[in-house]
Parts: C-alpha cells; sequence; structure tokens
C-alpha cells in the first residue's frame, strides 16, 4: 500500500488541544522572565555591569530584558542562566517542587514571549510543559514559530531536539538551511550557530533545551 508522505508521524490534533492558538492560553506577565533575571542577578549580588562582561552583551540590553522592553529568546536566557551559575529553567518558567510533572492536554501552562535585540519584532510565544519538576535540566517546550526576517543566529551552550508539530519550520545551521515540516525532527549541539522559524505564517515544534 502507498504510504502518503504528507501524513503526520502522530496526531498533532493532541498538541492543537493541547496549546489550541498559543496567543490564547492562559498568561502570566510576559515580563516574568525579566523580572527574575533581575532578581536572581540581584540576590548574587552581580551588578548589570558585570553582568554585561560575562555574557558580552550590552548593558542597555540587558536593561531592556529586565524592564520588559525585550522579551529575550531562549537562546539569551541559556547564555544568562550560565552566566548567573543557575538552571535554565528557574529563569523560563521558575522553581518547580515536584519530583514529577503530568501535563494533561486540556491544561493550560503559563505563555513567553521572544522578542528581537530591538523588541519591535516577535520571534516565537512559547509555553513550558513541564514547570513543576525541582531540580531540571531539560526544558520541554511547545513553540508557536514567526517569520523572522531578522534572522538572529544563535550560539549558546547545550544541546536541542526539535520535532515539527505543524506548519513548515526553516532550519538554518551552520551554512545549511533546512525545511521541517510536520513529523520531521534534528538534533544538534546549541554551540553550532542556528536559527528556528516559520518559512511561512506560523508553525509550531515540540522543542527540548537541556543544558
Amino acid at each position: 500500500m502507498h504510504k502518503d508522505e504528507t501524513t503526520p508521524h502522530i496526531n498533532v490534533d493532541y498538541f492543537e488541544d493541547l496549546t489550541g492558538n498559543i496567543e490564547n492560553g492562559q498568561t502570566k506577565d510576559v515580563e516574568d522572565v525579566g523580572i527574575r533575571i533581575r532578581q536572581l542577578r540581584e540576590k548574587k549580588g552581580i551588578s548589570i555591569d558585570d553582568l554585561a562582561n560575562l555574557t558580552g552583551f550590552e548593558k542597555e540590553r540587558l536593561e531592556d530584558i529586565e524592564n520588559g522592553v525585550i522579551k529575550p529568546q531562549l537562546g539569551t536566557v541559556m547564555k544568562l542562566s550560565k552566566a548567573l551559575d543557575s538552571a535554565l529553567g528557574r529563569l523560563v518558567s521558575g522553581v518547580g517542587s515536584k519530583l514529577y510533572s503530568i501535563t494533561r492536554k486540556n491544561e493550560r501552562k503559563q505563555i513567553s514571549r521572544s522578542t528581537s535585540q530591538k523588541g519591535n519584532q516577535k520571534l516565537y510565544s512559547y509555553m513550558s510543559l513541564a514547570p513543576e519538576v525541582q531540580g531540571r535540566h531539560m526544558e520541554a517546550l511547545i513553540v508557536q514559530l514567526e517569520e523572522n526576517p531578522v534572522k538572529e543566529v544563535s550560539v549558546h551552550d547545550g544541546e536541542e531536539f526539535i520535532y515539527v508539530l505543524d506548519g513548515i519550520a526553516e532550519l538554518q545551521i551552520g551554512d545549511e538551511t533546512y525545511d521541517l515540516a510536520p513529523g520531521d525532527s534534528v538534533y544538534y549541539l546549541s554551540t553550532t550557530p542556528h536559527l528556528i522559524k516559520a518559512k511561512e505564517g506560523r508553525a509550531t515544534i515540540l522543542a527540548v533545551l537541556y543544558e
């Protein structure tokens, strides 16, 4: 029997039920990530100038992140978590308190957004799937990608696994570019320059980040 290659390998309707339009999900203050970064920095007694020196980010950019003007991309948060000697999950979705986490498809998780360095271009929105787990070293996210004409390439420590759920995602990795359809996946070291975005309109992916 001929197999329809356009058929996703999994039932993406499950993830549609889980996320729906991610914009309509239950959301906390979208400045939470910046607030957590500032609180952790101050708790550790690190000045914003010191953080700029540790990360290579401009002081003004860090101030915009902490004040919620810029919603940092996940790669930026990973760099900041390392500089602040903190787990990525603590900055992305807070400190958990459980040994395990079960996410039901009708449960809504907190939404965060990422913008360009100037804050004027939304790049993607994401939901954490397991923010309750304490001491986690992986962060599992449902991410709704937008088109990204800015093409800001990311390089940072860690590893990433991406599984496309809906739409077409365009991956730039090193000097190569790939279109990823529903059911396609990729695993890469985050130290390789990379950029993933929606090829047209929007695309939804499952992303697992490992520090």
